[in-house]
């Protein structure tokens, strides 16, 4: 099984590396800057689940691009999907299949709208992980890694136990899954309630707790999030409730969502697609957001000053 991994950051990278380290057959679609840095330095991941440096691993770019693979692990920002669907289009097969590892739900639809609903399954991952200033892999605390994948039915197809199957040496979490889309708006409940508070408040969930009115605000998000997640049918289950709502009050907690590092270094954020697009779902169906319209506006400034 050919897998071709759209990016060589820090989720494509731990992930596709994991994948190859464990010999599978993984091409890296990467720009000419990361291109070279792999031939040179080669993909290094740092992580408590062991470090490992991958020499010259398999790349190319946009142009060289010519067949189509069996898999595409879509791995980029959501403000860089544009691009990258046209950087992969020439990988897009009759069989092949794409798992986005996206934030949200916005992807799906752009996605189908390109190739095919019928080529794009559900996907999404959980791993802390970042690009230090050597372009390492580094694994963050809290140490986890879970990656799965499904039909948006519910299925578990052929191609689903397949690529199952192929991911399974790579001890990377990989799972195929008979419930994705609630898994990915429990995801995305999760995500917008920890970048959306440790955004606007510039502070770890540890500070914000520990601030007047602090446990409040997180759970009002919490709650809004939760809510918009409901009239989509998709209502957070009681164990992922239970197990958010801790991470979310674990008093002096480190945890920050990667936007919030996004912004610290003043790089581009996923606003839109992440907290926008979770506003225009909650407008459709008339969920009061008043938390969140503070936490998107605030996102939007920060925006329009980078400009």
């Amino acid at each position: 099984m050919r897998v071709l991994v759209v990016g060589a950051g820090a989720i494509g990278g731990y992930f596709g590396g994991r994948l190859l380290e464990a010999g599978r057959d993984v091409t890296f679609l990467v720009r000419p800057r990361r291109a070279a840095e792999l031939a040179r330095a080669g993909l290094v991941i740092e992580s408590p689940n062991g470090d490992v440096t991958l020499k010259n691993p398999p790349a190319v770019q946009a142009d060289a691009l010519k067949e189509p693979f069996d898999v595409v692990l879509l791995s980029c920002k959501a403000f860089d999907l544009t691009g990258a669907i046209r950087s992969f289009a020439p990988a897009v097969g009759p069989r092949t299949v794409i798992i986005p590892l996206l934030n949200g739900m916005l992807q799906l639809d752009i996605l189908d709208d390109h190739f095919g609903k019928e080529r794009v399954l559900g996907g999404q991952c959980g791993i802390a992980v970042t690009l230090d200033e050597k372009h390492h892999v580094v694994h963050l605390p809290p140490v986890f890694q879970l990656l799965s994948f499904g039909e948006r039915d519910g299925a578990i197809s052929d191609r689903v136990r397949s690529v199952a199957e192929n991911f399974a040496p790579a001890k990377i979490g990989s799972q195929a899954s008979e419930n994705i889309m609630q898994e990915m708006w429990e995801k995305w409940v999760m995500l917008t309630t920890l970048a959306s508070s440790t955004c606007l408040m510039r502070a770890s969930v540890g500070h914000i707790l520990a601030a007047p009115g602090g446990r409040d605000f997180i759970l009002g998000l919490r709650d809004e999030c939760s809510a918009v997640a409901k009239a989509a049918g998709h209502a957070p289950r009681e164990a992922f409730w239970t197990r958010m709502t801790g991470m979310l009050t674990t008093e002096s907690s480190p945890l920050t969502a990667s936007m919030y590092r996004d912004i610290k270094a003043g790089a581009a954020v996923e606003a839109d697609h992440i907290v926008g697009d979770m506003i225009a779902r909650g407008d459709a169906a008339k969920v009061p957001l008043p938390r969140l319209r503070t936490a998107y506006t605030h996102l939007k400034a920060y925006e329009n000053q980078r400009i």
